[in-house]
Protein backbone atom coordinates (compact mmCIF):
# COMPACT_ATOMS: atom_id res chain seq x y z
CA UNK A 1 0.00 0.00 0.00
CA UNK A 2 1.54 3.30 -0.96
CA UNK A 3 1.68 6.65 1.88
CA UNK A 4 -1.28 8.50 0.10
CA UNK A 5 -3.48 5.10 0.27
CA UNK A 6 -2.65 4.36 3.84
CA UNK A 7 -3.59 7.71 4.56
CA UNK A 8 -6.73 7.83 2.64
CA UNK A 9 -7.41 4.62 4.36
CA UNK A 10 -6.65 5.96 7.71
CA UNK A 11 -9.34 9.11 6.94
CA UNK A 12 -11.96 7.06 6.16
CA UNK A 13 -11.66 4.50 8.76
CA UNK A 14 -11.53 7.59 11.30
CA UNK A 15 -14.39 8.95 9.92
CA UNK A 16 -16.71 5.87 10.10
CA UNK A 17 -15.58 5.62 13.84
CA UNK A 18 -15.72 8.66 15.34
CA UNK A 19 -17.99 10.46 12.51
CA UNK A 20 -15.53 13.78 10.64
CA UNK A 21 -12.25 14.11 10.19
CA UNK A 22 -8.95 14.09 11.87
CA UNK A 23 -7.32 17.71 13.13
CA UNK A 24 -4.06 16.40 13.46
CA UNK A 25 -1.96 13.18 12.18
CA UNK A 26 1.76 11.87 13.05
CA UNK A 27 3.77 10.09 12.14
CA UNK A 28 6.89 7.48 13.22
CA UNK A 29 8.80 5.48 11.63
CA UNK A 30 10.25 1.75 12.50
CA UNK A 31 14.19 1.53 12.26
CA UNK A 32 16.76 -1.04 11.19
CA UNK A 33 19.73 -1.14 13.00
CA UNK A 34 22.90 -1.32 10.81
CA UNK A 35 25.58 -2.34 13.66
CA UNK A 36 25.23 -2.59 17.19
CA UNK A 37 23.29 -4.96 19.06
CA UNK A 38 22.75 -5.16 22.76
CA UNK A 39 24.93 -2.65 23.04
CA UNK A 40 21.96 0.30 24.10
CA UNK A 41 21.29 -1.02 27.35
CA UNK A 42 24.92 -1.49 28.02
CA UNK A 43 25.19 2.40 27.49
CA UNK A 44 27.38 1.45 24.42
CA UNK A 45 27.48 2.73 20.85
CA UNK A 46 24.51 1.66 18.07
CA UNK A 47 24.35 3.05 14.19
CA UNK A 48 20.89 3.12 13.32
CA UNK A 49 18.62 4.54 10.53
CA UNK A 50 15.42 5.24 10.45
CA UNK A 51 13.47 4.03 7.54
CA UNK A 52 10.35 4.38 5.45
CA UNK A 53 8.00 2.24 7.22
CA UNK A 54 5.97 3.86 9.91
CA UNK A 55 3.12 4.12 11.85
CA UNK A 56 0.16 6.74 11.39
CA UNK A 57 -2.21 7.81 13.78
CA UNK A 58 -5.57 10.33 12.60
CA UNK A 59 -5.98 12.11 15.83
CA UNK A 60 -9.09 14.58 17.46
CA UNK A 61 -9.54 16.23 20.99
CA UNK A 62 -12.32 15.07 22.87
CA UNK A 63 -14.47 17.76 25.29
CA UNK A 64 -14.39 14.80 27.80
CA UNK A 65 -11.86 12.76 29.50
CA UNK A 66 -11.73 9.78 27.48
CA UNK A 67 -9.77 8.46 25.40
CA UNK A 68 -10.61 6.18 22.33
CA UNK A 69 -8.66 3.99 20.15
CA UNK A 70 -9.14 2.49 16.68
CA UNK A 71 -6.57 -0.27 15.18
CA UNK A 72 -6.91 -0.76 11.54
CA UNK A 73 -4.41 -3.34 11.49
CA UNK A 74 -5.90 -5.42 14.54
CA UNK A 75 -8.98 -6.15 12.57
CA UNK A 76 -10.19 -2.65 13.83
CA UNK A 77 -10.05 -3.68 17.57
CA UNK A 78 -11.01 -1.16 19.39
CA UNK A 79 -10.43 0.04 23.05
CA UNK A 80 -11.30 3.20 25.47
CA UNK A 81 -10.03 4.40 28.63
CA UNK A 82 -10.07 7.90 31.07
CA UNK A 83 -7.18 10.21 31.40
CA UNK A 84 -8.60 10.27 35.26
CA UNK A 85 -8.70 6.85 36.28
CA UNK A 86 -5.50 4.38 36.61
CA UNK A 87 -4.70 2.94 33.68
CA UNK A 88 -3.82 -0.35 33.92
CA UNK A 89 -2.60 -3.17 31.22
CA UNK A 90 -5.18 -5.18 29.19
CA UNK A 91 -4.67 -8.82 27.99
CA UNK A 92 -3.24 -10.89 25.46
CA UNK A 93 -6.17 -10.55 23.42
CA UNK A 94 -5.69 -6.58 23.36
CA UNK A 95 -1.84 -6.48 23.54
CA UNK A 96 -1.39 -4.01 21.39
CA UNK A 97 -3.27 -1.49 23.06
CA UNK A 98 -0.82 -1.22 26.23
CA UNK A 99 2.22 0.50 23.67
CA UNK A 100 -0.67 2.84 23.66
CA UNK A 101 -1.76 3.09 27.15
CA UNK A 102 1.81 3.08 28.74
CA UNK A 103 2.90 5.58 26.55
CA UNK A 104 -0.24 7.75 27.39
CA UNK A 105 0.34 6.94 31.04
CA UNK A 106 4.54 8.06 30.90
CA UNK A 107 3.22 11.48 29.16
CA UNK A 108 0.45 11.98 32.66
CA UNK A 109 3.48 10.69 35.36
CA UNK A 110 5.78 13.33 33.47
CA UNK A 111 2.98 16.19 34.31
CA UNK A 112 2.23 16.98 30.40
CA UNK A 113 -1.36 18.28 30.01
CA UNK A 114 -3.56 16.14 27.82
CA UNK A 115 -6.89 16.36 26.76
CA UNK A 116 -9.17 13.49 25.58
CA UNK A 117 -8.99 12.13 21.93
CA UNK A 118 -10.38 9.89 19.44
CA UNK A 119 -7.54 7.77 17.72
CA UNK A 120 -7.48 5.89 14.83
CA UNK A 121 -4.33 3.56 14.37
CA UNK A 122 -2.78 1.95 11.20
CA UNK A 123 1.41 1.28 9.95
CA UNK A 124 2.98 -0.73 7.70
CA UNK A 125 6.10 -1.63 10.00
CA UNK A 126 6.21 -5.23 9.55
CA UNK A 127 5.34 -6.46 13.14
CA UNK A 128 7.79 -9.42 14.73
CA UNK A 129 10.50 -8.60 12.61
CA UNK A 130 13.10 -6.97 14.49
CA UNK A 131 11.74 -3.15 12.89
CA UNK A 132 10.46 -1.66 15.94
CA UNK A 133 7.04 -1.59 15.41
CA UNK A 134 6.49 -1.13 18.73
CA UNK A 135 8.75 2.05 19.23
CA UNK A 136 7.12 3.40 15.95
CA UNK A 137 3.65 3.14 18.07
CA UNK A 138 4.62 4.83 21.31
CA UNK A 139 6.36 7.72 19.28
CA UNK A 140 3.66 8.34 16.92
CA UNK A 141 1.17 8.14 19.85
CA UNK A 142 3.05 10.66 21.69
CA UNK A 143 3.07 13.43 18.77
CA UNK A 144 -0.05 13.49 18.66
CA UNK A 145 -0.75 13.98 21.77
CA UNK A 146 2.15 16.61 21.12
CA UNK A 147 0.47 18.20 18.80
CA UNK A 148 -3.31 17.85 20.21
CA UNK A 149 -2.38 19.44 23.41
CA UNK A 150 0.65 21.89 21.83
CA UNK A 151 3.29 19.96 24.10
CA UNK A 152 5.64 22.19 22.23
CA UNK A 153 8.29 21.80 25.02
CA UNK A 154 8.08 18.23 24.54
CA UNK A 155 11.74 17.79 22.47
CA UNK A 156 12.16 14.75 20.60
CA UNK A 157 14.44 13.41 22.94
CA UNK A 158 11.92 13.47 26.20
CA UNK A 159 9.41 12.14 23.40
CA UNK A 160 12.15 8.74 22.73
CA UNK A 161 12.87 8.53 26.53
CA UNK A 162 9.12 8.31 27.60
CA UNK A 163 8.44 5.72 24.86
CA UNK A 164 10.95 4.07 26.29
CA UNK A 165 9.55 4.30 29.76
CA UNK A 166 6.50 3.14 28.49
CA UNK A 167 7.77 -0.07 27.10
CA UNK A 168 9.80 -1.21 30.12
CA UNK A 169 7.39 -0.45 32.71
CA UNK A 170 4.00 -0.95 30.91
CA UNK A 171 4.30 -3.54 28.86
CA UNK A 172 7.17 -4.81 30.03
CA UNK A 173 10.34 -5.62 27.75
CA UNK A 174 13.37 -3.85 29.33
CA UNK A 175 14.43 -2.53 25.96
CA UNK A 176 17.21 0.21 25.77
CA UNK A 177 17.02 3.69 24.22
CA UNK A 178 17.45 2.59 20.37
CA UNK A 179 14.69 2.06 19.00
CA UNK A 180 12.63 5.03 20.09
CA UNK A 181 15.11 7.77 19.68
CA UNK A 182 15.63 6.67 16.50
CA UNK A 183 12.39 6.88 15.58
CA UNK A 184 11.53 10.41 17.16
CA UNK A 185 15.63 11.53 15.93
CA UNK A 186 15.63 10.31 12.42
CA UNK A 187 17.18 12.15 9.37
CA UNK A 188 16.47 11.52 5.77
CA UNK A 189 19.66 9.65 4.14
CA UNK A 190 21.77 9.45 7.12
CA UNK A 191 22.16 6.92 9.68
CA UNK A 192 22.66 7.85 13.60
CA UNK A 193 25.48 6.79 15.77
CA UNK A 194 24.00 7.14 19.05
CA UNK A 195 26.27 7.06 22.60
CA UNK A 196 23.29 5.49 24.42
CA UNK A 197 25.21 7.02 27.41
CA UNK A 198 24.97 10.63 26.51
CA UNK A 199 21.59 10.25 24.10
CA UNK A 200 24.12 12.52 21.90
CA UNK A 201 23.50 11.62 17.91
CA UNK A 202 25.73 12.00 15.43
CA UNK A 203 24.81 11.79 11.90
CA UNK A 204 26.61 9.83 9.46
CA UNK A 205 25.64 10.02 5.65
CA UNK A 206 24.65 7.38 3.50
CA UNK A 207 26.51 6.92 0.55
CA UNK A 208 24.01 7.84 -2.86
CA UNK A 209 24.75 4.20 -4.35
CA UNK A 210 24.46 2.43 -1.13
CA UNK A 211 20.80 0.24 -0.50
CA UNK A 212 19.45 -0.71 2.42
CA UNK A 213 18.25 -4.44 2.02
CA UNK A 214 16.02 -5.95 5.03
CA UNK A 215 14.99 -9.24 4.60
CA UNK A 216 12.07 -10.59 6.66
CA UNK A 217 13.31 -13.92 7.76
CA UNK A 218 9.33 -14.74 8.81
CA UNK A 219 10.33 -16.13 11.66
CA UNK A 220 8.71 -14.27 14.51
CA UNK A 221 9.73 -13.76 17.41
CA UNK A 222 8.77 -11.72 20.86
CA UNK A 223 10.85 -10.02 23.07
CA UNK A 224 8.21 -9.64 26.26
CA UNK A 225 8.10 -12.70 28.26
CA UNK A 226 11.64 -14.31 26.23
CA UNK A 227 15.33 -14.67 26.81
CA UNK A 228 15.85 -10.18 26.15
CA UNK A 229 15.39 -10.03 29.64
CA UNK A 230 17.94 -12.65 30.41
CA UNK A 231 20.64 -11.53 28.21
CA UNK A 232 20.04 -7.99 29.39
CA UNK A 233 20.51 -9.68 33.24
CA UNK A 234 24.01 -11.65 32.08
CA UNK A 235 25.00 -8.03 30.93
CA UNK A 236 23.77 -6.48 34.22
CA UNK A 237 25.81 -9.15 36.09
CA UNK A 238 28.84 -8.58 34.56
CA UNK A 239 29.12 -5.55 34.86
CA UNK A 240 28.86 -6.06 38.43
CA UNK A 241 31.52 -8.14 38.49
CA UNK A 242 33.83 -5.38 37.45
CA UNK A 243 32.62 -2.92 39.52
CA UNK A 244 31.38 -0.77 36.33
CA UNK A 245 27.83 0.79 35.66
CA UNK A 246 27.87 -0.94 32.35
CA UNK A 247 29.78 -2.65 30.08
CA UNK A 248 30.49 0.31 28.25
CA UNK A 249 32.92 0.78 30.58
CA UNK A 250 35.65 -1.99 30.24
CA UNK A 251 37.48 -2.79 26.95
CA UNK A 252 38.62 -6.12 26.05
CA UNK A 253 41.91 -6.32 27.81
CA UNK A 254 40.23 -5.37 31.50
CA UNK A 255 37.45 -8.69 30.38
CA UNK A 256 40.29 -11.11 29.84
CA UNK A 257 42.17 -9.74 32.87
CA UNK A 258 39.29 -9.54 35.05
CA UNK A 259 37.53 -12.72 33.78
CA UNK A 260 38.01 -15.10 36.95
CA UNK A 261 35.63 -15.59 38.70
CA UNK A 262 32.83 -14.62 36.06
CA UNK A 263 30.33 -17.50 34.99
CA UNK A 264 31.31 -18.23 31.59
CA UNK A 265 28.01 -17.35 30.06
CA UNK A 266 27.85 -13.69 31.37
CA UNK A 267 31.99 -13.39 30.03
CA UNK A 268 30.37 -14.75 26.66
CA UNK A 269 27.67 -11.95 26.85
CA UNK A 270 30.18 -9.12 28.10
CA UNK A 271 32.47 -10.44 25.04
CA UNK A 272 30.02 -9.77 22.56
CA UNK A 273 29.11 -6.01 24.07
CA UNK A 274 32.57 -4.32 24.45
CA UNK A 275 33.66 -5.86 21.03
CA UNK A 276 30.22 -4.86 19.49
CA UNK A 277 31.25 -1.11 20.54
CA UNK A 278 34.36 -1.32 18.88
CA UNK A 279 32.65 -2.43 16.01
CA UNK A 280 29.82 -0.13 15.49
CA UNK A 281 32.60 2.78 16.03
CA UNK A 282 34.69 1.82 13.20
CA UNK A 283 31.22 1.22 11.23
CA UNK A 284 30.40 4.39 11.09
CA UNK A 285 33.74 5.84 9.88
CA UNK A 286 33.38 3.17 7.09
CA UNK A 287 30.19 4.25 6.20
CA UNK A 288 31.10 7.71 6.34
CA UNK A 289 33.85 7.01 3.29
CA UNK A 290 32.00 3.99 1.94
CA UNK A 291 34.34 1.69 2.33
CA UNK A 292 32.85 -1.22 1.60
CA UNK A 293 35.05 -4.10 2.43
CA UNK A 294 35.23 -2.55 6.12
CA UNK A 295 31.66 -2.96 6.01
CA UNK A 296 31.88 -6.21 4.80
CA UNK A 297 34.36 -7.43 7.41
CA UNK A 298 32.74 -5.33 10.57
CA UNK A 299 29.23 -7.01 10.03
CA UNK A 300 30.05 -10.08 9.39
CA UNK A 301 32.11 -10.35 12.62
CA UNK A 302 29.34 -8.53 14.42
CA UNK A 303 27.03 -11.65 13.20
CA UNK A 304 29.14 -13.90 14.12
CA UNK A 305 29.82 -12.53 18.14
CA UNK A 306 25.56 -12.68 17.62
CA UNK A 307 25.66 -16.28 16.81
CA UNK A 308 28.34 -17.51 19.27
CA UNK A 309 28.80 -15.08 22.25
CA UNK A 310 25.35 -13.61 22.58
CA UNK A 311 23.40 -16.69 20.94
CA UNK A 312 20.41 -15.10 19.47
CA UNK A 313 20.66 -16.19 16.10
CA UNK A 314 18.89 -19.04 14.57
CA UNK A 315 20.44 -21.84 12.32
CA UNK A 316 17.77 -20.23 9.43
CA UNK A 317 19.18 -17.07 10.30
CA UNK A 318 22.55 -18.08 10.03
CA UNK A 319 21.85 -19.75 6.64
CA UNK A 320 20.05 -16.52 5.52
CA UNK A 321 22.89 -14.06 6.07
CA UNK A 322 24.96 -16.81 4.01
CA UNK A 323 22.76 -16.76 0.91
CA UNK A 324 23.03 -13.07 1.11
CA UNK A 325 26.60 -13.19 1.33
CA UNK A 326 27.01 -15.04 -1.48
CA UNK A 327 25.67 -12.73 -3.80
CA UNK A 328 27.12 -9.58 -2.37
CA UNK A 329 30.76 -10.82 -1.11
CA UNK A 330 32.68 -8.21 0.24
CA UNK A 331 31.30 -5.28 -1.38
CA UNK A 332 29.41 -4.56 1.51
CA UNK A 333 27.97 -6.33 5.03
CA UNK A 334 24.78 -8.30 5.76
CA UNK A 335 24.10 -9.41 9.34
CA UNK A 336 21.18 -10.35 12.08
CA UNK A 337 19.40 -7.49 12.94
CA UNK A 338 17.10 -6.87 16.04
CA UNK A 339 16.61 -8.40 19.55
CA UNK A 340 17.35 -11.83 18.29
CA UNK A 341 15.81 -15.20 17.80
CA UNK A 342 14.07 -14.04 14.46
CA UNK A 343 13.28 -11.62 12.53
CA UNK A 344 15.12 -9.92 10.19
CA UNK A 345 18.98 -9.56 8.41
CA UNK A 346 20.28 -6.23 6.87
CA UNK A 347 22.62 -6.01 3.95
CA UNK A 348 24.07 -2.88 2.78
CA UNK A 349 25.50 -2.86 -1.03
CA UNK A 350 24.95 -1.46 -4.06
CA UNK A 351 21.43 -1.11 -5.09
CA UNK A 352 22.27 -4.23 -8.46
CA UNK A 353 23.72 -6.41 -5.89
CA UNK A 354 20.74 -6.03 -3.66
CA UNK A 355 18.63 -7.22 -6.27
CA UNK A 356 20.82 -9.86 -7.00
CA UNK A 357 20.73 -11.18 -3.52
CA UNK A 358 16.67 -10.71 -3.41
CA UNK A 359 16.81 -13.46 -6.61
CA UNK A 360 19.07 -15.45 -4.59
CA UNK A 361 16.73 -15.20 -1.19
CA UNK A 362 13.66 -15.68 -3.18
CA UNK A 363 15.16 -19.13 -4.87
CA UNK A 364 17.15 -20.62 -1.97
CA UNK A 365 15.12 -19.39 1.57
CA UNK A 366 12.48 -21.04 3.04
CA UNK A 367 11.66 -20.71 6.88
CA UNK A 368 11.60 -23.51 9.29
CA UNK A 369 8.03 -23.49 8.68
CA UNK A 370 8.73 -23.27 4.90
CA UNK A 371 7.97 -19.59 4.27
CA UNK A 372 9.13 -17.52 1.85
CA UNK A 373 11.23 -14.51 3.19
CA UNK A 374 10.03 -11.17 2.48
CA UNK A 375 12.58 -8.47 1.00
CA UNK A 376 12.31 -4.57 1.29
CA UNK A 377 14.28 -1.96 -0.24
CA UNK A 378 14.59 1.12 2.35
CA UNK A 379 15.70 4.59 2.17
CA UNK A 380 16.67 6.29 5.75
CA UNK A 381 13.94 8.19 6.92
CA UNK A 382 13.55 11.30 8.86
CA UNK A 383 12.03 11.13 12.43
CA UNK A 384 8.59 11.58 14.01
CA UNK A 385 6.23 14.26 13.39
CA UNK A 386 3.31 15.65 11.66
CA UNK A 387 2.14 13.99 8.63
CA UNK A 388 0.68 15.58 5.76
CA UNK A 389 -0.86 13.82 2.53
CA UNK A 390 1.58 13.48 0.34
CA UNK A 391 1.41 15.00 -3.12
Amino acid sequence: MTATSQHQKLLAAFDTAFGGAPTAVARAPGRVNLIGEHTDYNDGFVLPCAIDFGTLVAARARSDRRVRLLALDQGEALDEFSLDDPITPRGEDAAWANYVRGMVQALLQAGYSLVGADLAITGDVPQGAGLSSSAALEVSVGQAFKQLAGLNDLDATTLALLAQRAENEFVGCRCGIMDQLISARGQAGKALLIDCRSLEGTAVAMPADMAVLIVDSKIQRGLVGSEYNLRREQCEAAARHFGVKALRDIDLATLASGAGGLDATAFRRARHVVTENVRTLAAAQALATSDWQQLSELMAASHASMRDDFEITTPAIDGLVEIIRSAIGTHGGVRMTGGGFGGCVVALTSQALAEAAMAAVAERYRSPAGHAAVSYLCTASAGAGPWAMPA
